[in-house]
């Protein structure tokens, strides 16, 4: 299984002071970015340009989770700005793998997301096109809901797909990561968390970021021995 990975949402930061709050991350493995446009979930948050702009002063990279319509007319931008990783919605994409053989061209990590009730299935067989495959544990668009354990098995299966082909695609989990869900997470067979509100509504992000990594990296190594 790849590393275990802990990535903030800035979602739930404090948006008239992003580089001070960026800072206060500066020990997460990436920045999630959440991108929203108020046509594919009922949100409307940040586009390319501040998006750029973030990247300029973050001190870590972004992972950027496209929560847009048209995805194939507007991702490749986001790998063009230099991200690290852009991911994009199976929903809101007409030819998902030209899509990702597209993003890695221009640099950067392909992902693929699924919301909860989009099945994992008709979309095993394009894995080796990906470098993550994340799987919405809350409907996308907002964030403080609480986490839906109906996505497990989904997680689950998605992890014998990844372990049975031989890959290396992360598996990203995305929605109600706390330190009490983020061990079922991580059993399913999650590596990468993201983390909103148990990060930024904590006295010390830093400091929880480190929880949840030992929470989930225990989880993940029990899981191996």
């Amino acid at each position: 299984m790849t590393q275990c990975c802990i990535n903030p949402s800035i979602l739930s930061a404090d948006f008239v002071n992003l580089e001070a709050e960026l800072q206060r991350i500066s020990n997460a493995d990436a920045v999630h970015v959440d991108v929203m446009d108020n046509h594919f979930v009922p949100n409307l948050t940040l586009g390319l340009p501040v998006v750029q702009r973030i990247q300029a002063v973050s001190p870590v990279p972004l992972d950027a989770h496209l929560m847009i319509s048209d995805a194939d007319r507007w991702a490749p931008g986001f790998a063009d700005a230099g991200l690290a990783s852009v991911t994009f919605h199976a929903e809101a994409s007409t030819a998902p793998i030209k899509l990702a053989r597209e993003l890695r061209s221009r640099g950067s990590k392909a992902g693929m997301a699924l919301r909860p009730a989009t099945p994992v299935e008709p979309y095993l067989d394009m894995l080796a096109e990906l470098d993550m495959l994340l799987i919405m544990t809350v409907e996308p668009g907002f964030g403080g809901q609480a986490f839906l354990d109906v996505t497990l098995p989904k997680i689950r299966r998605a992890r014998a797909a990844v372990e049975g082909s031989g890959l290396g695609v992360a598996i990203q989990v995305d929605g109600g990561i706390t330190e009490d869900t983020i061990a079922r997470a991580a059993e399913a067979g999650a590596n990468v968390f993201v983390a909103g509100s148990a990060v930024y509504g904590a006295d010390d992000p830093a400091a929880a970021i480190s929880l949840l990594r030992d929470k989930a990296s225990r989880t993940l190594r029990g899981a191996t021995e």
